[in-house]
């Protein structure tokens, strides 16, 4: 049975606050620790989000590229929308707001990117989402992110020999769902959470999570907290997905270093 508890609302700065409808947040135990929420984003923003999507989508077509080999969605990073109502997922807040949900202390650093997944996309592969990610620049500093710029290959690290870069390893990850209006039950593109992995194979899932509009996932990232995109989609199936970090240190020190997974 789910364990599920309410969060209570953090204060943040009045303008940041007042971007957020300010509904429960909800935790669960149940495939593995997440939390869920719905109608994250007051209405006006959220439209705003979706209206930028569509532009972009429009107009800058050509930011967008296959997220990862074998892999069905394409992408554009954040990083590449900073002029858009997305931006809010790269603030400074926003990953302070997370990793306090989470309990992790994160570094600053935030990767992530908006995917879009055509209809009939198939299944994907479970992950756990503990990967290393390459940072360029020295630490930020309190109030500062960090993300990635293409100095810096995000997944080897490889660079210039000039140009200076850190490691750490994923520690928080959120998927938010929007630009998906009227989605219901049969229309597939769920995200599949899963109790755990045998041997590589993917065992029955205990959790669907529908990709409804203005909702979220998120979780602080551990060896058993697989995933996946469940496919099947009948329609666009649009969402942002994204990571928070913390040191390569940290998460030797409590997951050890053989659990985490290299590109």
């Amino acid at each position: 049975m789910t364990t599920e508890s309410v969060l209570e609302a953090q204060a943040r700065p009045e303008r940041f606050a007042d971007l957020f409808a300010h509904r429960r947040w909800i935790r669960r135990s149940q495939p593995f620790p997440h939390v869920y929420a719905r109608d994250v984003f007051v209405p006006e923003y959220y439209q705003r989000m979706t209206d930028d999507l569509a532009r972009v989508q429009r107009d800058r077509a050509e930011l967008f590229g296959q997220v990862a080999t074998n892999y069905s969605a394409v992408g554009v990073r954040l990083a590449d929308l900073a002029d858009t109502a997305l931006s809010v997922f790269t603030s400074r807040e926003w990953h302070d707001l997370i990793t306090g949900v989470a309990g992790v202390t994160g570094t600053g650093d935030l990767e992530g990117s908006v995917h879009h997944h055509a209809p009939g996309a198939p299944y994907g592969w479970p992950h756990n989402d503990l990967n290393p990610a390459w940072f360029p620049g020295e630490p930020p500093g309190p109030g500062e992110v960090r993300l990635p710029d293409g100095s810096v290959d995000t997944k080897s690290g490889a660079r210039a020999a000039d140009v200076v870069a850190r490691e750490s390893v994923r520690a928080v990850a959120v998927l938010f769902y929007f630009g998906n209006p009227g989605w219901q039950p049969g229309d597939g593109g769920e995200t599949a959470l899963y109790d755990n992995i045998a041997d590589g194979d993917k065992l029955p899932e205990l959790t669907l999570v529908p990709p409804l509009d203005n909702s979220l996932i998120m979780f602080e990232v551990t060896p058993r907290t697989w995933h996946t995109f469940a496919g099947g989609n009948v329609k666009d199936r649009n969402s942002v997905v994204m990571w928070a970090h913390r040191t390569k240190d940290e998460a030797i020190e409590r997951w050890g270093g053989d659990r985490i997974v290299y590109w």
